[in-house]
């Protein structure tokens, strides 16, 4: 996330102050560390850890910063173009929130879509802005797709993140532990499969079991919320749902009411580009 942020301004000769999230302000100062390190001039990145009502208040409302680019929450999202348009009327640009829809069609290598549906929620333990959290899988290989990612699954190795055998670390803290617990226990009630998962793991730390549901209907909270802060499952929390038609998937790809990104895996070109050009996403993998 540093990178993309810092590498496009950097490029076009600009200056950055960064704010980075309260949670996590020790690997943006080690970046920082080594932007020093190799020899950026004094000034040209700035990095600022704090709160958002501080922190990223001043940086939001300072009348010398010409834009202000920020990923995170829908909520923080709002104060943070209110903030820019109270000040100097600054450009902004935001990405915010995501339940990107990952399609599976009946051709594709389903070995391969499996692990790369896998990797594309699991990675970062389900903490990233465009994780596929929403499976959606053709229903003639439905039932062979949640078997093999249940085997993916449970061979997942969670501990200690500094261990390089180590597959899937902590959540970032523990509001976000509780708040994947409720939304797994939404999931339940309103009738979801859990294939695999489904509670914490291990006596101490943040770690959550990967999850799988299946037999999810887009309607249910799991596949409309995600968990960043209080409102966004930002977790490693996969709901596999079922389609039978092109013009089903396209309607309940779109059924959200975010449109970060998305991806499709098949051997057909046509359909891959159909499929493209009618989601509702900023990329399309």
């Amino acid at each position: 996330m540093q990178a993309w942020k810092l590498g496009p301004a950097l490029a076009m000769g600009n200056t950055v102050v960064m704010k980075c999230a309260e949670q996590t302000p020790l690997s943006a100062l080690h970046v920082a560390s080594l932007i020093k390190e190799a020899g950026f001039p004094a000034g040209v990145v700035n990095i600022v850890p704090g709160f958002g009502p501080t922190a990223g208040h001043a940086v939001s409302t300072h009348k010398d910063v010409d834009k202000v680019a920020f990923t995170g929450s829908t909520e923080v999202g709002r104060i943070v173009m209110t903030a820019a348009a109270h000040s100097n009327v600054k450009k902004v640009t935001l990405e915010l929130g995501g339940k990107s829809p990952n399609i599976i069609f009946s051709d594709a290598d389903l070995d391969f879509a499996a692990e790369q549906a896998h990797h594309g929620l699991f990675f970062n333990q389900g903490q990233c802005c465009c994780a596929g959290s929403r499976v959606f899988v053709e229903g003639k290989v439905y039932d062979e797709f949640v078997a093999k990612s249940k085997t993916l699954a449970e061979k997942r190795v969670l501990g200690d993140p500094f261990d390089l055998k180590t597959e899937q670390g902590p959540q970032v803290d523990d509001a976000q532990l509780q708040t994947i617990k409720k939304y797994v226990e939404c999931g339940k009630k309103e009738g979801a499969q859990l294939v695999t998962g489904g509670k914490q793991w291990g006596k101490k730390g943040f770690f959550y079991e990967p999850t799988i549901f299946a037999n999810v209907k887009d309607q249910m909270t799991i596949a409309q919320e995600e968990l960043i802060l209080a409102k966004q499952i930002f977790g490693p929390v996969m709901s596999v749902i079922r389609f039978d038609s092109m013009e089903d998937l396209i309607e309940l790809a779109n059924n959200t009411m975010y449109g970060l990104a998305a991806a499709v895996v098949t051997k057909d070109i046509d359909k891959a580009l159909h499929v493209a050009n009618n989601i509702r996403a900023g990329s399309v993998w």
